[in-house]
């Protein structure tokens, strides 16, 4: 059976952010792509400069009605990501609401894009519509630390307190939450980054199971954009391929990423010449040049479990 992600993110010309970065990988994986573009933009605003359009929420309905005209509006999964707009964000929650009536398996996968380091950088009034209205729809939610922090209202200082966080916010509603990066350090050394990653599961015999993961992924000297957007569709992806198994799960959708972004710091510093440091254009995602590592990535992160238990 063929397998249909909505994804309703930004759009960039030139370079790989929103949909740009999500789109290509879903498809070489296989999955049908109808996209929205929330922006269309000449390429991602890290540049010196950029132009471009903003769909507005009258216009995100105006598209949903032509798909649904024809019959076509049946998905299984809905990938959001950054929205700088209120009206916009709640026609998204208005579709996606349709959508799972129409059909009840449906998957939402929410990247809560709102901000990163202690900082928003949409407006606050975002944050209410995330909290209270986006996330009890989502069934996986991909928040960084701050994001998972203001979601919940906590702080988080240890991996005691991601746990918690990471609970509350099944509480909330999503069934798998994965922190994509935080400030905890990592047992490896501060050249690695710690990513966490919840899953509440169903047994065959009725019994429910939660997974909690921890993942050490080394850090790059460079600023990448759209990173997030490809983490989002790759764990889509791999949980798709490994519906109860976040530690699989994770795993690939890690190594994807880290084959992807050693790729591009290669290329881009062979770009920018001995002892410079590359721009915002050379360091765009290498992702045609991934479509092997992307289809079947060599597992190179491994995750360790840090708790399992039945409920």
């Amino acid at each position: 059976m063929e397998c249909r992600v909505l994804s309703i993110q930004s759009h960039v010309v030139r370079g790989y952010v929103g949909n740009k970065s999500a789109t290509f990988p879903l498809q070489v994986l296989g999955f049908e792509v109808d996209s929205i573009n929330s922006v269309q933009f000449s390429n991602h605003t890290g540049y010196g400069h950029w132009k471009g359009q903003v769909l507005t929420a009258e216009e995100l309905n105006v598209l949903y009605e032509g798909i649904k005209l024809n019959n076509v509006n049946h998905y299984d999964y809905i990938l959001t990501g950054y929205s700088r707009d209120t009206s916009f964000l709640e026609t998204v929650v208005d579709i996606i609401k349709e959508l799972k009536r129409t059909n009840p398996k449906l998957v939402y996968v929410c990247d809560p894009v709102m901000g990163d380091q202690g900082a928003m950088y949409v407006p606050e009034n975002l944050l209410p519509v995330y909290r209270d209205k986006v996330v009890p729809l989502a069934d996986i939610l991909t928040p960084n630390q701050f994001e998972a922090e203001i979601l919940t209202g906590r702080k988080i200082h240890s991996v005691e307190d991601a746990i918690e966080v990471m609970d509350l916010l099944h509480k909330m509603g999503p069934e798998t939450v994965v922190l994509t990066s935080t400030d905890l350090p990592s047992t490896r050394g501060d050249q690695f980054l710690v990513t966490l990653g919840s899953q509440k599961s169903v047994k065959p015999d009725g019994t429910n199971t939660v997974q909690k993961i921890c993942l050490d992924i080394p850090k790059v000297d460079a600023v990448f954009v759209g990173t997030g957007d490809l983490f989002a569709a790759m764990l889509l992806a791999w949980t798709h391929h490994h519906p109860n198994d976040l530690k699989s799960a994770c795993e690939k959708t890690a190594s994807v990423m880290h084959h992807v972004i050693k790729r591009t710091i290669k290329y881009a510093n062979e770009l920018a010449g001995p002892g410079k440091k590359p721009n915002a254009a050379q360091l765009e995602l290498r992702m045609v040049q991934s479509k092997a590592d992307i289809e079947n990535p060599a597992v190179v992160l491994e995750a360790r479990v840090i708790q399992k238990k039945n409920q």
